[in-house]
């Protein structure tokens, strides 16, 4: 493995670790009420970009870091919405009523 790969995954590495604290903290109080909702969803297209370009050079360590990063980063949004009450994953569940 050239020092070029090696940086890469380092580096990669550190920027996908970066996201387990977030994964962890949201899962362990089902809240996500302090995230951007708009900057996960940005930030999600960003590293879907990055991953296919590593793709389209064949560049190991871009593809399997943002790939990581996309399934944790992926992660967080699923749970805000989860528990923000957009997404249900009870078919038996009704919608929330509003109340007047």
């Amino acid at each position: 493995m050239q020092f070029v790969e090696v940086l890469g995954f380092v580096a990669g590495a550190c920027t996908t670790a970066a996201f387990l604290p977030q994964v962890i903290q949201v899962w362990r109080t089902r809240s996500a009420a302090d995230i951007s909702l708009w900057m996960y969803c940005v930030f999600l297209f960003g590293v879907s970009l990055w991953l296919a370009y590593g793709f389209v050079v064949a560049a190991l360590p871009l593809i399997l870091t943002n790939l990581v990063t996309l399934l944790l980063a992926g992660a967080v949004l699923v749970m805000k919405l989860r528990f923000e009450g957009v997404l249900r994953f009870n078919r038996d569940a009704r919608p929330r009523e509003e109340s007047e």
